[in-house]
């Protein structure tokens, strides 16, 4: 590598990027035996999950806001992305749950452990933002009774649920962007840090036992 090369940017990116993430972390071949348990199996279905609902929400994005209300095609893709939506937060709960209690922050994974959680609070705006989208009185209904909430909390100047434009920008674009932004940065710390292992082991104590009693002859 001549010393021009060296002294750029994209040679310093390059080479930090490698010495953070060797590519043997980032696409491996292999994971420890203990990832076999059940509990492990959260977090790609939460990503699996991710993924239907952008997939969804694209499609149904594709001939603007309302069409899924009277259409068969935009009914099934709405349900898709309600359900998927669903089962996002239901497997996300399990997996931030079970790695909470399996003390996830071990190890240096500090970072991990706070971008998995801080993806959790995005996300909860993200789908409720989802409900004032609807263009329905049930999200008539929501955004009314919620911008109260949001007045009350000193925000509702810059987070107005009534207004559909901004509501709809939030929904599609700014905090899906956001959400996937940290779910991939939580996959590149778990890759570089490795996933986490159980508690190990420990032996359990045992009290000695007392000592025997000489033995005497019975009374005759």
């Amino acid at each position: 590598m001549s010393p021009s090369a060296k002294r750029s940017w994209t040679a310093a990116v390059r080479e930090r990027a490698v010495a953070a993430l060797p590519p043997d972390k980032l696409l491996p071949d292999g994971q420890p035996s203990y990832m076999s348990s059940w509990i492990y199996l959260f977090g790609v279905l939460s990503l699996a999950s991710l993924v239907v609902i952008i997939a969804s929400g694209s499609i149904l994005t594709l001939k603007g806001p309302g069409w899924w209300h009277f259409t068969g095609i935009g009914h099934f893709f709405n349900s898709i992305h309600l359900w998927s939506v669903e089962l996002f937060f239901f497997f996300m709960v399990i997996h931030l749950w079970g790695k909470y209690w399996m003390a996830a922050w071990r190890g240096g994974r500090a970072r991990v452990w706070m971008t998995g959680a801080i993806t959790f609070v995005v996300a909860v705006p993200c789908a409720l933002t989802g409900y004032v989208s609807q263009q329905n009185f049930d999200a008539q209904f929501i955004s009314t009774q919620a911008k109260d909430a949001m007045n009350a909390a000193g925000v509702g100047a810059f987070f107005n649920l009534t207004n559909f434009g901004q509501m709809y920008s939030y929904h599609v674009f700014l905090l899906p962007l956001a959400v996937v932004g940290l779910v991939a940065a939580h996959i590149l710390l778990v890759r570089k840090h490795g996933i986490v292992p159980p508690f190990p082991l420990t032996d359990a104590k045992t009290e000695p036992a007392p000592p025997k009693l000489p033995a005497t002859d019975a009374p005759s």
